[in-house]
């Protein structure tokens, strides 16, 4: 046999070293002007000075003018993670895949202005209709966990799945946190997207038509959803693209159900077991909610898992005066907070680090993109290739076809 995957030099993507760019101790995220913010270790696209110069107060005022002329153009949708000012600019909140769908839902409207990271305005360029136009206020705005499944690893490593255990033999699974170019892969060999809310339908979908499954790009999702789901840590694999058949023996990925590609959540992966026993000491009586991407022994020690929707939900309707200690990011859980005066509620991880991606969508953005659009330019757009959509569609709907 002759297998593509071979040892090489391990890279790891500049999302995740810039994973701590804007971690710090005091809790103040408060926006300041964009010059100010660029100070930090982390790349930025590049912009006209005028908007890195201007004050929160007048990026204010311009953007609430351009988006007032545009209305019947465009609509702004914001990511649970973004920071409150932007979310204060959106006409529309959710979790990636609920924000992509929303944008197809609205085809009246030209231009979607997609406060997110670069995978989502990919999902919601697949799914509007061809007169929209997809934009992305900051091409920096990307994604680590997108980012450590490279399009040509991960046909390498399908590719050799095929040659070691036969065609037909394993399902290709990618979380909706991915390219577009990777879901287009799922949806050619018969695989399909999932979110952290579907994931387990997913797997029990993948496992009623073939042996295995190969689950793109979070390790953690994978292995938490596979032991839901009463599949043995041993007939778990994981797959390092950078080593030959994944750093695997042949006899291991032929005994396996569920192949996990090594690929994890920047923001997640920061919640450990000290931060959970830490909050029952404070609090006994603290509920623990975590999202499934965090690591699997803070999965099993937290009292409730599930993705950003269903941890604002069950946060929402819990008991006036309960605590709840929240595994998530933190721009989410201060809002949650926010809004439900009632009750306790506090991020598990002392230190206070946003999404280092999602935080880069800075007004200074969002008012450039907006005011370009009103002299008639277009920045900042995503656009997928005609056969990426036709296949990444195609996983997207038997994903759909699930619920």
């Amino acid at each position: 046999m002759i297998f593509q995957t071979k040892t090489k030099t391990p890279i790891t993507p500049i999302t995740e070293t810039e994973r701590s760019a804007f971690c710090r101790e005091e809790t103040d995220l408060e926006t300041k002007p964009l010059v100010e913010e660029t100070k930090s270790k982390a790349r930025w696209q590049k912009i006209p000075i005028e908007y890195m110069r201007l004050t929160p107060d007048e990026l204010d005022t311009r953007i609430s003018k351009s988006k007032n002329k545009l209305k019947e153009k465009i609509i702004i949708l914001g990511h649970h993670y973004q920071r409150d000012q932007i979310i204060k600019y959106t006409d529309y909140q959710g979790d990636s895949f609920k924000l992509a769908q929303y944008a197809a839902s609205i085809p009246e409207l030209e231009y979607i202005i997609f406060c997110g990271v670069h995978f989502m305005a990919e999902t919601a360029d697949i799914l509007s209709k061809k007169h929209q136009k997809v934009i992305l206020p900051n091409l920096t705005a990307g994604c680590s966990m997108a980012d450590m499944a490279i399009t040509e690893d991960v046909l390498d490593c399908w590719e050799d799945l095929n040659e070691l255990v036969g065609n037909n033999i394993v399902t290709p699974i990618t979380y909706m946190n991915s390219t577009a170019a990777i879901k287009s892969i799922c949806g050619e060999n018969g695989g399909l997207v999932c979110t952290s809310s579907n994931a387990t339908e997913a797997m029990k979908w993948a496992f009623s038509n073939r042996e295995k499954i190969l689950f793109i790009p979070d390790q953690h999702l994978g292995r938490n959803t596979g032991k839901k789901l009463g599949i043995k840590l041993d007939e778990m694999v994981i797959w390092n693209p950078f080593k030959e058949l994944g750093g695997n023996t042949l006899d291991s990925i032929k005994n396996s159900k569920l192949i996990l590609w090594q690929g994890h959540c920047s923001v997640h992966t920061r919640f450990n077991i000290d931060q959970i026993e830490n909050a029952k000491k404070k609090f006994p009586e603290i509920n623990i909610i975590v999202h499934p991407e965090c690591t699997m022994d803070v999965v099993d020690n937290s009292d409730f898992v599930g993705s950003t929707e269903y941890i604002i939900k069950t946060i929402s309707e819990g008991a006036p005066g309960s605590i709840w200690g929240v595994g998530t990011e933190i721009n989410l859980v201060n809002r949650i907070a926010k809004q439900n005066t009632d009750k306790t509620i506090f991020c598990l991880d002392s230190m206070v680090c946003p999404c280092s991606t999602m935080y880069r969508i800075h007004p200074a953005y969002l008012c450039w993109v907006l005011e370009s659009i009103e002299s008639g330019k277009i920045i900042n757009q995503i656009e997928v290739d005609k056969k990426i959509i036709n296949n990444s569609k195609i996983a997207l709907n038997r994903m759909l076809a699930l619920e």
